[in-house]
């Protein structure tokens, strides 16, 4: 088997762990400072917790070269996430991240320039999975106009004012609410302010809204700067969100003080287990001279894998992360600094782990 470390024990990284211990190809160790509330039983290769602490690099170099590791994946919260790629870029291990945060992808995208191993940033949903899924529909297109991707992690119904509910990271999602985004305008790459271009968007006859956020686009701006007219990427949610979330970080300064936004938001909003991701990708483009529209629409749901119970969050997020850990570790088909754009929806869904997009 190969032997993976992932650093972590949240959600996001015992969902991985699971998923590649249960393909009977990998064996996992999960880390963290403390063990998780629990972990999920993987018969025959069960999962092993190993308490280690991101700041004391020396201990974790230590255990990976003693147990022979072959890759490690961040499912640490963001501003850890550079820690961990440094770690690998020491011992000389694929390395691997659903980071959305932009500064830290630019200093993990520097570390990959002087490695042998792999390095792949932003692996997960949005950035990840909405990147291969936009990429895909602008084949066979002569001009690509614009490209619109829209993700939203939402609980399956909520009552209250805000209309949100926590289906993963509260401090993942303050980072992407209050940064700048990235998108293409007029054929131009240009950073814009979080929480704009506010629109109403329906998918399978659900009204939604949508609105900019910070660090799903991934990497595509620059990939496609100069080669579309336009490309943004905006988060879904349920209507009347945006409003909210504005006056908090508006109109009250909470963009300036994260630490007393992120008090207030766990105060009043509650977590969820029963969740849904909601997917709309659109490219508009010519195919010989005529404007032609893709679409890719998705609703996925939590589901029993490996006779454990799983969220949308955390099976949308591992499942891509998984993905390219196999096809970097096992099938040898990435190297160097992984674009999610690499990787092709129909070699996705096709992949055991990517399945679950498929299956949806």
């Amino acid at each position: 088997m190969y032997k993976v470390l992932v650093m972590g024990a949240g959600k996001i990284g015992v969902t991985v762990a699971a998923l590649l211990n249960n393909s009977g190809d990998y064996h996992a160790y999960v880390s963290d400072v403390k063990p998780p509330y629990e972990l999920p039983i993987i018969k025959n290769n069960p999962i092993e917790f190993v308490s280690l602490n991101v700041k004391e690099a020396d201990t974790i170099i230590k255990f990976i070269r003693e147990q022979q590791i072959v890759a490690i994946i961040s499912c640490l919260p963001f501003n850890l996430t550079i820690e961990v790629a440094k770690i690998a870029h020491e011992c000389g291990i694929d390395y691997f991240d659903p980071t959305e945060d932009v500064a830290t992808t630019l200093a993990v995208s520097e570390l990959a320039k002087n490695s042998k191993s792999t390095f792949a940033p932003q692996c997960g949903l949005a950035p990840g999975f909405i990147s291969i899924a936009a990429n895909s529909l602008m084949e066979g297109m002569d001009e690509i106009y614009a490209v619109k991707m829209r993700v939203g992690a939402l609980a399956q119904s909520t009552s209250n004012v805000l209309k949100y509910a926590f289906t993963w990271s509260i401090d993942g999602l303050i980072n992407e609410y209050i940064h700048p985004c990235v998108v293409v305008e007029d054929g131009i790459k240009k950073s814009i302010p979080a929480l704009g271009g506010l629109e109403s968007i329906t998918v399978d006859g659900d009204v939604y809204e949508a609105f900019y956020t910070s660090g799903g686009v991934g990497s595509m701006p620059d990939t496609y700067n100069g080669k579309v007219s336009y490309l943004d990427y905006k988060t879904i949610r349920y209507p009347g969100h945006c409003e909210k979330m504005a006056f908090l970080l508006q109109d009250l300064k909470l963009r300036e003080n994260p630490l007393l936004l992120k008090e207030i938001l766990e105060r009043v909003i509650p977590h969820v287990a029963d969740d849904k991701i909601v997917i709309y990708v659109s490219v508009t483009g010519y195919i010989k001279g005529r404007l032609i529209e893709k679409t890719y629409t998705n609703t996925l749901y939590p589901v029993m894998c490996a006779d454990n119970k799983f969220s949308a969050i955390q099976m949308t997020t591992a499942a891509g992360i998984c993905t390219v850990v196999d096809l970097v570790v096992k099938h040898k088909k990435l190297a160097g600094l992984v674009k999610q754009e690499q990787v092709s929806l129909s070699e996705l869904v096709a992949n055991r782990f990517g399945s679950y997009y498929a299956k949806a």
